[in-house]
């Protein structure tokens, strides 16, 4: 209210006087000669200009206060600086204003931090995949070399090109691997979330790894209930079941088992695969599903460290979550949640 007077008080004065003397001049009409009648409504006109006059002046005044302040808050923002007239718990044009340039401010540095910690996820990225494509890429150039500039029995030439065919097939992996990592983080590809039979989705994961197990004598059980239906995207969760396997299968000495395990859990259908294999250690539980990870135990066991990472990204997105448990020389059990 305060202000609401400052500001009009000298117009709401200038009409009152203004209306008081034409009152007086109207009674007083008759008795006022000619000279005095004149003088007063001179005096009228007087008074009125001048309250206008400081009125204006007034009101000019608080237009270059108000232009100063958001100058010197635009200022202190542009300068990275706490600006030192904004007035926050005030409620004025000029603190309104300010307001709205500070949130501005800081959702541009906000803009600012977000493009910089994409800038640094990038660069680790291109540092990851170079760390991962140096190594195969400098097998091939050396068997390369060997084949072409010495002269080798059959077997021994073979023995060299199924190395290469190895490290073409790790490359091809990788790339495949950053493919889908790519699609998943952009969003360049549609879930098809609905009932499927889940022992079918199993199924079509331990397909993919069945090979290497036999290799290994690795037993592989599944608990399933083959009428099981479950909503969710049966490829996609086919590719994330199929990469914890792959890891269980990796990690697992020869003879050992992987079990798979399905049963309802309040709002979600949990899937357990257990494993006898090298186990984790508590404190990487959460590092294992990070891109291009791989613990010190796993550094002589052929991988990128990438099958975890997505699986993870692919349940998540169909609003699942994976958790584990583990220990260390025991095996490992991840448990995969889908909503039921």
């Amino acid at each position: 209210m305060k202000k609401f007077y400052a500001k009009y008080m000298p117009v709401n004065a200038a009409l009152l006087a203004t209306g008081i003397l034409l009152v007086l001049a109207g009674l007083l009409w008759e008795y006022i000669p000619p000279a005095g009648m004149r003088v007063l409504l001179m005096a009228a006109g007087i008074l009125i200009f001048a309250l206008v006059s400081y009125w204006s002046w007034q009101e000019r005044r608080r237009q270059i206060d108000f232009a100063n302040e958001i100058c010197e808050t635009a200022d202190a923002l542009m300068d990275g600086r706490e600006p030192e007239n904004y007035r926050i718990y005030e409620d004025s044009q000029a603190s309104k204003v300010q307001g709205k340039l500070v949130q501005y401010y800081d959702r541009m540095q906000e803009g600012r931090r977000q493009s910089e910690r994409d800038k640094q996820v990038i660069q680790e990225l291109v540092s990851d995949i170079s760390h991962q494509v140096k190594t195969p890429i400098a097998n091939i150039q050396m068997f390369t070399n060997i084949l072409q500039q010495h002269p080798l029995t059959d077997e021994k030439r073979g023995e060299f090109l199924d190395m290469m065919g190895a490290q073409i097939r790790k490359l091809d992996f990788l790339m495949q691997s950053l493919i889908k990592m790519s699609r998943l983080e952009t969003g360049t590809f549609m879930l098809h979330i609905e009932p499927n039979s889940l022992y079918s989705t199993i199924a079509q994961a331990v397909n993919g790894i069945w090979a290497k197990a036999r290799q290994k004598n690795i037993q592989i059980t599944v608990e399933c209930d083959s009428q099981a239906v479950v909503k969710h995207d049966a490829k996609w969760t086919a590719e994330a079941l199929g990469n914890i396997l792959d890891n269980a299968v990796k990690y697992t000495p020869e003879g050992g088992e992987v079990s798979i395990c399905v049963r309802p859990w309040q709002f979600y259908t949990r899937i357990d695969i257990s494993d006898t294999g090298i186990g984790i250690e508590a404190e990487h539980y959460n590092d294992i599903f990070q891109r291009f990870y791989r613990g010190q135990e796993a550094a002589s066991i052929e991988g990128v460290g990438l099958g975890l990472y997505l699986a993870r990204s692919i349940i998540t997105l169909q609003k699942g979550y994976i958790s584990v448990k583990s220990e260390p020389g025991k095996g490992t059990n991840f448990s995969v949640f889908l909503l039921s």
